[in-house]
């Protein structure tokens, strides 16, 4: 099957850069999609360089994973051209990325989207929940983003996962920063929510938090979700968060024993001179495509 129309070539930043086994669209497992979408970040702005960053650092990503013993590459992925929505409005912006997850989707690829502002998180959700009854996501977050609207936007980033929850319930890791508001509706949304200050009381909060998802399951990671000692790169850093080891023993568990139908890694806002956060971010995406196509996984 060809690519869909305008995503027939390969983008100028591609995946790994140039990979010994490339493969062509239809033959690829997995496809990354580029977002740069930043319109409602609300403290520092800059989400909209972040696919990009993570593309660039991706070519020094070594393709060998240590911890699987296992290089995917070969699989197939395949980098498609930045989405440009600069010329729509939020709903129009919204409906695009729907459409085209949803396109890709049905093509049968691994779907790895990197933003861009979390509030493209929602539409991809709606697309995956239209293919896969029963789906459920796996959040990796400092923030809550339950409100129903924020500064009057219903689409805004601190509203993306209120949105998602219209289409399948949540699971919600590392949350170290809710509102009042968000607070008093919590009892009647569909939601299993890990705080960050307690969760680690439960020496197998890790497992518990794998239990509480249904299968199958697409993974939204938010940057800030990590330390930010780590992850400093990001528009509304919070202390304390997630460890490296903590997030990808989370990640492998999930993928385990969890259909993964698509992933989304958002919010890297690039530091200038800072390059390390950006090659994390990187880190991150190929450590989600070896727990997906890793011999046995998919």
């Amino acid at each position: 099957m060809p690519a869909p129309p305008g995503f027939d070539h390969l983008q100028p930043f591609q995946f790994g850069g140039v990979l010994p086994a490339a493969k062509p669209f239809d033959a690829a497992e997995a496809v990354i999609l580029p977002v740069p979408f930043d319109r409602t970040t609300s403290y520092v702005s800059g989400t909209k360089h972040g696919p990009r960053e993570i593309l660039l650092a991706s070519a020094q990503v070594e393709l060998w994973d240590d911890e699987l013993g296992v290089d995917v590459h070969g699989r197939g992925l395949f980098t498609l051209p930045e989405m440009d929505l600069t010329a729509f409005g939020l709903d129009r912006a919204m409906a695009e990325v729907k459409r085209v997850g949803g396109d890709l989707l049905d093509r049968r690829k691994f779907l790895v989207t990197l933003g861009g502002e979390h509030s493209i998180t929602a539409p991809l959700v709606a697309a995956a929940a239209e293919r896969h009854p029963g789906l459920g996501v796996l959040q990796i977050d400092a923030h809550a983003d339950l409100r129903d609207s924020y500064l009057g936007e219903k689409h805004s980033h601190a509203c993306a996962m209120r949105r998602a929850i219209e289409h399948a319930p949540l699971v919600q890791v590392g949350i170290r920063n809710i509102s009042e508001e968000e607070i008093r509706v919590l009892p009647s949304l569909r939601t299993t929510l890990f705080y960050d200050w307690n969760m680690r009381k439960d020496s197998d909060w890790l497992a518990r938090a794998v239990d509480a998802l249904p299968d199958p399951v697409y993974i939204t990671i938010d940057l800030d979700g990590l330390d930010p000692a780590t992850m400093p790169a990001v528009g509304t850093p919070e202390p304390g968060g997630l460890s490296w080891h903590e997030l990808t023993a989370l990640l492998r568990r999930t993928f385990e024993r969890r259909q993964v139908v698509a992933c989304d890694v958002v919010e890297l806002c690039p530091v200038p001179g800072l390059a390390a956060p950006n090659f994390i971010a990187a880190r991150l995406v190929y450590k989600l495509l070896t727990y997906r196509l890793a011999p046995g996984r998919g």
